[in-house]
């Protein structure tokens, strides 16, 4: 287990006051982190092919943007089948071990700290993406709206239309299981310090959650407590595994993201808060229940209050709101208590050294939308400093011994 110490302050940069929150010291699970900026999962879809195989490019991203508090990385699929999306990595086979041991390596030389994000996508999926041309599976066969993001014939990204998904079977609920078990086996053997369960934004996990893409009349659908079963089932896997205090939950319990719904939202994300109170997990990560609002730079509705407050009572561990946050309203939101820790997540991509710009209170990167998904270092990995430094493809500037 690598020790974790905080980056060394850069010159120049402002003293730290007592009402700077974003900057005070807390200890999520079993780690003392010196601030509370985290940096938020994001698909970037740059793994290396064939295979899903994280890159040295990918090492070289990740240990630029080690100045935060805690790196939640990019959403990594635990099989085959959990893909949706065209060049996204995996955690599930031999090579993407070591390509994210290459990747872990790279960011605590670099002194940061890692949790990779464990994802199976459900329904949000296509045949070309599917092992042997299969249907995507769902809870039940229920076609989403909108498109998959897949490659074509011609090597490039190309959207195409979802399909109707094809319904897990009862049998088939402790596979999905032992998928989520091996893949934090692996994420363990590649040196991550933790997992993060994505039980959000509408993929598997969300579609059992969520009365609107679950009709199951088994076991795993019905009432809340059915339709929480297989996350927790997940959640107790996992935790065998790294210890719950290494382990976080995401949830987004006003989200509509990949055509999800849910007939009563407070009482199933105040049950599911509830139930992951009593692990004592590292942490509970939501999509802020006010992100529509902040975007449009709108003060919350009633309903995104009720639901922060629902959740900040029933869930008594350490909470990661992210979503729509500048410096501004991650200061306000601290200091009312409605988050212990705030994740950014285009900020990072477009200031690897966010942190130090928040401290500073300097002008901040605009990201460049084009370069989001697909592609190579443009967008990735030459966004400046403030000292101007930036990380080549070919030559990166973090530690390369293990190669």
């Amino acid at each position: 287990m690598p020790v974790f110490t905080p980056p060394p302050a850069q010159p120049g940069a402002a003293p730290q006051t007592s009402t700077e929150l974003l900057f005070q010291p807390i200890r999520l699970g079993r780690y003392e982190l010196p601030h509370r900026i985290v940096m938020a999962p994001l698909t970037r879809s740059r793994a290396g092919q064939p295979g899903n195989v994280p890159t040295p490019l990918n090492a070289c991203y990740y240990a630029q943007r080690a100045s935060a508090a805690l790196i939640i990385s990019e959403a990594t699929q635990v099989s085959m089948q959990g893909q949706g999306y065209a060049w996204t990595p995996g955690i599930h086979s031999r090579e993407q071990v070591e390509g994210w041991r290459r990747v872990s390596d790279t960011v605590h030389k670099a002194g940061g700290l890692i949790f990779m994000q464990l994802w199976h996508v459900g329904r949000i999926s296509h045949p070309v993406l599917q092992p042997d041309g299969m249907l995507p599976v769902a809870p039940s066969a229920l076609k989403p709206s909108g498109d998959a993001f897949i490659e074509n014939e011609n090597g490039e990204g190309e959207l195409t239309p979802f399909v109707p998904p094809r319904a897990l079977q009862l049998e088939e609920m402790p596979y999905l299981v032992r998928q989520f078990e091996r893949a934090a086996r692996n994420a363990l053997s590649a040196g991550f310090d933790g997992v993060e369960v994505h039980g959000a934004n509408g993929y598997l996990l969300d579609q059992f959650i969520n009365s609107g893409t679950n009709q199951r009349n088994d076991s795993y659908g019905g009432p809340i407590e059915n339709r929480a079963r297989l996350l927790l089932e997940v959640v107790d896997a996992v935790c065998e595994i790294y210890g719950p205090d290494r382990v976080g939950v995401r949830l987004s319990p006003l989200g509509t993201i990949n055509d999800i719904s849910d007939d009563n939202r407070e009482e199933t994300f105040g049950y599911l808060a509830e139930k992951l109170s009593g692990y004592k997990l590292a942490y509970l990560h939501l999509v802020n229940p006010a992100i529509a609002a902040f975007e449009q730079g709108l003060a919350p509705t009633p309903e995104a209050l009720r639901m922060l407050v629902l959740m900040r009572e029933k869930y008594r561990g350490t909470l990661i709101l992210a979503g729509g946050f500048d410096y501004d309203t991650a200061e306000v939101w601290l200091e009312q208590g409605k988050a212990d820790l705030i994740a950014f997540g285009r900020k990072f991509l477009a200031n690897p050294d966010l942190p130090e710009r928040f401290r500073r209170r300097a002008l901040l990167n605009a990201a460049d939308q084009s370069t989001f998904y697909g592609g190579g270092a443009k967008g990735y990995t030459d966004y400046p400093y403030l000292d101007e430094e930036r990380c080549e493809e070919a030559k990166p500037r973090v530690d390369e011994s293990w190669r």
